[in-house]
Parts: structure tokens; C-alpha cells; sequence
């Protein structure tokens, strides 16, 4: 075989021989026996073709971000070492070019990829510390109900991040698990003591359930007032009992205080009702008792006023909140009473009467001597002694105005 073809990008050689051409020289990519030799350059050509689609094909999927950064790579390495080995006559620069292009972009990608990376387990390793620092503070806390929740979510945000390097991720871990594992066995310690504490209180209202029961019927107003409020002091610093009696005994006490204060209030209601028709009966007393005033006859007021106590007595209780209107009212009109017969007493007691007079005639010879007495010192010019003896003289005459005064009574 003589014949020959040839074009810019290869060449078919009188032997056969398939070559191309490259910037680094001719390569030989097959040979051709059979046939024209423009056959075989076409042919080597089409394979061309097909190389070159897969690049182009490649480039597309690359600059489109369909492949990722890592795979992209590896299909520029893969397609690289065909165009080099490629069995094929055409621009076979251009295909390498047009990697290299391609290998850049990639490799821009996967260098942003690594920053990217890096700063997402940047962040990942600031909110697991964040997680793990909020776990210690669940755990020294006593949100027992709220802190078993938050763990849970605390632990589905740690759950969604990318690990770390082992030794930081590691440590980070143990410090969420270790909080977790304390914040669990305090809630346990906490609830079991509140178990017990609820069996105590069980016992404890059942007692006061018991005790309610047999006041309920009691009529001793008062006392069993006070009774039940102690024993709802009691009730409320015994705490909750177990869920599934607590309310049975509640409805126990509260039935039978109930029952008390309803008894009560419909007697206490009765007695108000009497009590206020007794407040009229003593108002009508009073306006007796203080038609008495002034006292002028101590003796008859003395009996109207026992007659009108007796009365007052029969009459019977009157509303609390009147007690002392009507009570103080009674007692000013006794101690009128009280004190006129007191003052009849000292008027008409002899010895009482003898002590005036020795009083009067005492004040009437001090004040004769001091009137000597200022005339004296008048007559001297003594300033002085006339300021003493003036002084003295008018305190004996005031005492001897009241002396007189009640020696009056005496003889009235």
C-alpha cells in the first residue's frame, strides 16, 4: 500500500500508519490496512469527535455544579489520560486546554469546598460547646420537668452536626454526656424523695380527713372554727400527697367542712335574726336608763337602775358589732349613778365635814399671818419679802375659795 492522506491534525503513512499531531510532536494512534487511506483519517477523526464530546459534556456538568468538587476531579484526571492516550487524529491540544481550564475551576471549588468545610466545623464546634455549656447549667439546675425536654433537643442539634476531629469532638461529648448522665440522676434522686414526701402527706391528710369528719357535726361554734382553720394550715404545709388519692382526700375535707360551716352559718343566721329584735328591746332600755340623767335623787335612781339592769339581763345577746355602743351607753348612765351616791356619801360623812373645817379655819389664819406678813415688808420697802408673802397669799386664798366651796356642800 503506496497511497497516502493527510490533514492539519494528523497524517495516514504510505505503511498504513496512523499518526498525529501535537504541540510536542507527532504521536502514532493506530495504523490502516485495508481501505483508502482518507477512510482511515475520517475514521480516526470520528473517534476525535466522541473524545471531544465527553469533554465538552464534562465541561457541562462541571461549570453547571451537577458534579461535585471531588468527583469533577477525578473525571478531569480520568479524561485528561484519555486525550493523552487517545487513538485518535484532531485537536487534542485544545481537549487538554480546555482541561486544564476545567482543572482550574475544579480545583477553585474544591479549595472554596475546604473553606466552607472548615468554617461549618468552625461553627459546628462553637454550637457543640454552646450545647455542652448549656447541658452543665441544665444540669446543676432543677428544672426537672422543662430539662428533660431541652436534653432531648440538645441532643437531636448535636445528632444534625458533622463530627469534629476525634480528640476535640470527644471531648466535647463527654462534657454534654456527663452533664446529661448527672442531670438524670439527680431528677431520679429528686422525684423518688418526692414520692416519699407524697406518702407522708398521704398519711398526714388522711389524718386530717379523719379529724374533719368528726368536727363536722360539732355545734361548738368557736372553737371548731378555729379547729378546721388549723387544719387547713396543716393541709396546705403537708404538700401534695399521690396524684390518684390527692384529690379523693381533698374532697373528704372539704365535704366535711362543708357541712360544719353550713350548719353555722344557718344557726349563726337564727341568733342574728334574734339577737337584732334583743338590740332593739335595750335601745328601748337605754332611752329609759338615760331619762335618769341628771342624777338628783341618788336613792331612786339606785332602784330605777337595778329594775332596768334585771331587764336588761332578761333581754339576752345582741349582734357583735353593737356590743359596745349599747354596753358603754349603760355604763355612763351606772357611773352617773355611782357617782352621785358617792357624792352624797362624802357630803353627809361627819368626819369628812370636821377635816373642811379644820381645813378653812387653817387656810384663814395662814392668810391673816401673811397679810401681816406683807404689810411688813410693804412698810420696810423690802421687795423681796412683799414678792414671797404676795405669792404666797394668793395660793392660800384659792385653796380657801375651794374649801369653802365644798364646806357648802356639806351644809347644803
Amino acid at each position: 500500500m503506496s497511497a497516502t492522506a493527510e490533514d492539519s491534525w494528523g497524517r495516514v503513512a504510505d505503511d498504513g500508519t496512523v499518526f498525529v499531531r501535537t504541540a510536542a510532536g507527532e504521536r502514532r494512534v493506530g495504523s490502516w490496512q485495508v481501505g483508502d487511506p482518507e477512510g482511515a483519517l475520517a475514521f480516526f477523526k470520528r473517534k476525535y469527535e466522541a473524545i471531544a464530546l465527553e469533554v465538552e459534556l464534562l465541561g457541562s456538568r462541571i461549570t453547571s455544579g451537577v458534579l461535585a468538587p471531588d468527583d469533577a476531579h477525578q473525571a478531569v484526571r480520568r479524561e485528561r489520560r484519555n486525550v493523552e492516550t487517545a487513538q485518535a487524529v484532531g485537536d487534542l491540544d485544545s481537549l487538554l486546554t480546555r482541561l486544564d481550564e476545567l482543572e482550574k475551576v475544579v480545583a477553585e471549588r474544591r479549595t472554596a469546598r475546604r473553606e466552607e468545610r472548615r468554617r461549618q466545623l468552625d461553627e459546628a464546634k462553637d454550637t457543640k460547646a454552646s450545647i455542652a455549656a448549656e447541658a452543665e447549667t441544665l444540669s446543676a439546675g432543677t428544672d426537672w420537668r422543662g430539662g428533660v425536654g431541652r436534653f432531648r433537643e440538645l441532643l437531636d442539634q448535636w445528632k444534625a452536626l458533622p463530627r469534629l476531629d476525634k480528640a476535640t469532638d470527644d471531648e466535647l461529648w463527654h462534657r454534654f454526656s456527663s452533664a446529661r448522665t448527672a442531670y438524670t440522676r439527680r431528677r431520679k434522686q429528686h422525684f423518688a424523695e418526692l414520692n416519699a414526701q407524697r406518702e407522708d402527706s398521704r398519711t398526714v391528710k388522711e389524718e386530717i380527713a379523719a379529724e374533719a369528719e368528726t368536727l363536722a357535726d360539732s355545734t361548738e361554734w368557736g372553737p371548731t372554727s378555729g379547729r378546721f382553720r388549723e387544719l387547713m394550715r396543716r393541709w396546705k404545709a403537708a404538700g401534695p400527697a399521690p396524684r390518684d388519692v390527692e384529690d379523693q382526700l381533698w374532697k373528704r375535707f372539704r365535704a366535711a367542712q362543708d357541712r360544719f360551716f353550713t350548719s353555722r352559718n344557718e344557726t349563726l343566721a337564727e341568733q342574728d335574726t334574734e339577737y337584732r329584735a334583743n338590740l332593739t328591746a335595750k335601745e328601748a332600755l337605754l332611752v329609759e336608763a338615760e331619762a335618769l340623767l341628771p342624777v338628783r335623787d341618788h336613792r331612786s335612781a339606785r332602784e330605777a337602775f337595778r329594775s332596768l339592769v334585771e331587764r336588761w339581763d332578761a333581754v339576752g345577746r345582741v349582734p357583735r358589732e353593737s356590743i359596745r355602743t349599747v354596753e358603754s351607753r349603760l355604763r355612763r348612765v351606772e357611773e352617773a349613778v355611782r357617782a352621785a351616791e358617792q357624792n352624797e356619801w362624802r357630803r353627809s360623812n361627819p368626819e369628812t365635814q370636821a377635816r373642811v373645817n379644820d381645813t378653812v379655819t387653817q387656810l384663814r389664819t395662814s392668810i391673816a399671818k401673811l397679810e401681816s406678813q406683807l404689810a411688813a415688808a410693804q412698810t420696810r420697802g423690802d421687795a423681796r419679802a412683799e414678792r414671797q408673802a404676795s405669792e404666797a397669799l394668793e395660793a392660800r386664798r384659792l385653796w380657801l375659795a375651794e374649801a369653802e366651796k365644798t364646806l357648802d356642800e356639806f351644809s347644803g
